[in-house]
């Protein structure tokens, strides 16, 4: 049982970069164009997506061709990521530790019953990493809205305070999902006042009808939610008798994740 799983996000909102940035900003927007790992893309998808113009989308892309960021089909001239990325994207993954959640992540799913998933932010999602709804077939994660999912309300709760933005951009449109979805400001910040005191975030239907997720922080020293933990399943089955038990199992994974993922030095005091 999935929640709502939001469009193929566009490229990040375009910062004021620093001077002679702007050719590397726009090269990187071009590999945000390949996120929904769907088919090759031309000189004018990049161009359309991007809002680049045709010739500037191509002298990127060759450009990053030499790098081997990407690859063009000589057939059909169209690009493709390249092995560059999967390198970069393999070693991110291994420094991040995430190699080592994957088992404790099914050892939760196994005692809840429940799918089970480790995600961070990314923009204005969550995204997935390790876990039941990463695809089998891609590794690819899913992209979850942050107000609407118990992921990001967590993110949002526990914020990186070095984030330009570490809540949603004022003027953020609060995109309804169900009649549960929260679209209003003022009770998102009453929400998530709620999720700190609790130390847990609740979703309840909001994002899609039929499911109830209910999500912890894996926190550093500083207390920003490195990661945040999910377990998700119905209502029917996430039955508000059985929360108790399903959150004492995902506080003692994230206690164990943070052993795993995050430095001595980075980790909590113990209380």
């Amino acid at each position: 049982m999935a929640e709502a799983v939001a469009a193929t996000p566009p490229p990040p909102a375009a910062r004021t970069p620093p001077s002679g940035a702007q050719a590397v900003q726009r090269a990187l927007g071009l590999l945000h164009c390949f996120q929904d790992n769907g088919p090759e893309l031309s000189a004018s998808d990049l161009a359309r997506r991007t809002g680049l113009s045709v010739s500037t989308a191509h002298r990127l892309a060759r450009t990053l061709v030499s790098m081997e960021f990407l690859e063009q089909n000589q057939l059909t001239a169209r690009y493709r990521l390249g092995p560059a990325v999967a390198e970069l994207g393999q070693l991110s993954f291994h420094q991040r530790g995430l190699h080592l959640a994957a088992p404790e992540l099914a050892v939760l799913a196994r005692r809840t019953g429940a799918t089970a998933d480790l995600a961070i932010r990314s923009g204005q999602h969550a995204l997935i990493l390790v876990g039941d709804s990463v695809r089998p077939d891609s590794g690819l994660g899913l992209r979850r809205p942050l107000h609407s999912t118990a992921l990001g309300k967590v993110l949002l709760a526990w914020p990186d305070p070095a984030d330009p933005v570490p809540g949603l951009p004022a003027g953020h449109p609060l995109r309804s999902f169900t009649a549960r979805t929260i679209v209003d400001p003022a009770q998102l910040a009453a929400e998530l006042d709620r999720v700190r005191q609790a130390g847990h975030a609740l979703n309840d239907r909001e994002s899609a009808d039929g499911v109830r997720t209910v999500a912890v922080p894996v926190l550093d020293a500083e207390g920003q939610a490195r990661f945040a933990l999910a377990v998700r399943s119905t209502p029917e089955r996430l039955t508000a008798e059985r929360l108790p038990e399903a959150l004492r199992e995902a506080h003692g994974c994230a206690a164990a994740l943070r052993v795993l993922l995050l430095p001595p030095d980075q980790r909590p005091r113990p209380q």
